[in-house]
């Protein structure tokens, strides 16, 4: 069968109507956008340029620094654009692009949260056989897998959207072209596509979460047999990437796990992981982080005094 589609461009309705509130909130987004931005551009800069890029935890951090503005990044910018336009279409194509690089990008960072803990459940639980675990060849193996288990993600996600019509209802009730907020204005039954956005990401989303709070568990029980300062160390390391994850798996869970008549909150859980984790990531790690501020003094004080020399 044919599929009908009317619609040449969608019109994003946004976060807020108020016109005062727009332009406060236009300049809050552009200060977050302005901190992910630098934080994960130092971030990125100071692993590459420091011996840390040897060590797999922060060469794993390295890469969510680079997802972490790669993704805000096809988010955010069009969101402040749209806080200031009065004109907010965005055509059908540009949607459906939008649409697919939110979710392979976002599925990147999930699996590379998931090495992240891998990693740290070897170096505690398996300490002497790290390095054969965690060599670069099995850590550039797993950052592959991410990326085609995401592309992957990302593309069902987009197929799924673009076999269904659009009839005519055009006002996406979002701030970007999310699959649920689309869902919601096709001219068909949408029974059967919702059951497979629950499926494709927010059971994944779910059981990766459970995944991850599972290791902490062993994690944790097998620090027991640790000194109290070992304990102490890995707690800390541990604590961070917990932070992280919270940060950006529930407010998923709580958005693509509900059916959608039963979530109308989706925009305001969204702004957790579009903005409020890729923003608080580079705090997180480097203020309790020893190493990283070590290694950031380092090689930014030797730019500073390479540019003033």
């Amino acid at each position: 069968m044919e599929i009908q589609n009317n619609v040449t461009e969608f019109v994003i309705l946004g976060l807020f109507k108020k016109p005062e509130t727009k332009m406060i909130c236009f300049v809050i987004f552009l200060l977050c956008y302005f901190a992910i931005f630098f934080g994960n551009i130092i971030i990125f800069i100071t692993i590459i340029c420091s011996h840390l890029i040897q060590q797999p935890m922060y060469y794993f951090l390295c890469h969510l620094s680079y997802m972490d503005l790669a993704y805000t990044s096809t988010v955010v910018p069009r969101l402040l654009r749209d806080l200031i336009a009065k004109q907010k279409s965005i055509s059908y194509n540009s949607c459906m692009t939008q649409l697919f690089a939110a979710h392979f990008l976002s599925g990147v960072e999930v699996f590379i949260l998931v090495s992240m803990a891998f990693d740290r459940y070897i170096a505690i639980c398996k300490p002497l056989h790290y390095m054969i675990f965690m060599n670069r060849q099995r850590c550039n193996m797993m950052l592959l897998m991410a990326w085609l288990v995401a592309f992957w993600h990302g593309i069902a996600q987009m197929i799924m959207v673009i076999r269904l019509p659009f009839c005519g209802p055009n006002q996406v009730d979002h701030y970007f072209c999310d699959v649920k907020a689309l869902l919601k204005l096709v001219c068909t039954d949408t029974h059967i596509p919702n059951i497979l956005v629950i499926a494709n990401t927010g059971m994944v989303v779910l059981a990766t979460f459970l995944v991850l709070v599972a290791s902490y568990i062993v994690i944790l029980y097998n620090l027991r047999n640790h000194s109290s300062d070992a304990r102490w160390k890995a707690l800390s390391t541990c604590a961070s990437h917990v932070m992280v994850v919270v940060l950006f798996f529930v407010p998923c869970i709580a958005t693509y796990i509900p059916p959608p008549s039963a979530s109308p909150n989706d925009k305001e859980f969204s702004m957790f992981y579009t903005v409020i984790a890729p923003m608080m990531n580079p705090l997180i790690y480097t203020l309790r982080n020893t190493e990283m501020k070590n290694a950031m003094q380092k090689v930014w004080a030797m730019k500073i005094f390479l540019i003033f020399k």
